[in-house]
């Protein structure tokens, strides 16, 4: 059983590997913060989230990166370094194979035409964040709510 304080370490820890910028911290770094050993660090990192500190980090990466590449005018090489990869390669590398096409082209495929304000597409926004944003009806029912303004 885990105890609380370990878990909010755990957590925390979480946080500081999200952070996605030009020089991310090593996981030993994490894994110190949080008071832990390195080899307990990640076997409790993985059995709590479902994947390695190093797994988590690289998505996390990739999602800023995904991000990056629609909302800026920032070059794919830019983008790869603002995420913290120092290698292009592996980073086009990890990008195509987690989300099934080059850097270059999600860029191409998702960023709006010229004129048009950059945001996020709608169909790339979590569903558990649409939902927050959702107003509930008068008699707080969601669906009907949605359904009254066409969603």
């Amino acid at each position: 059983m885990l105890h609380h304080e370990l878990l909010r370490r755990l957590c925390l820890a979480r946080d500081w590997l999200r952070e996605c910028d030009d020089r991310p911290p090593a996981v030993s770094t994490v894994a110190r913060r949080a008071g832990l050993s390195l080899f307990h660090f990640i076997r409790l990192f993985k059995a709590v989230f479902g994947e390695t500190p190093h797994q988590y980090r690289s998505h996390a990466q990739i999602e800023r990166a995904k991000e990056l590449l629609i909302l800026t005018d920032q070059s794919v090489t830019d983008v790869c370094m603002a995420v913290g990869f120092s290698s292009l390669g592996s980073f086009s590398t990890l990008f195509t194979r987690r989300v099934g096409v080059a850097p270059s082209a999600w860029q191409r495929r998702h960023r709006p035409p010229e004129g048009r304000p950059r945001q996020m597409p709608a169909e790339l926004i979590p569903g558990c964040f649409s939902l927050m944003g959702r107003i509930p009806a008068k008699n707080g029912n969601f669906q009907e709510a949605a359904r009254a303004r066409g969603c």
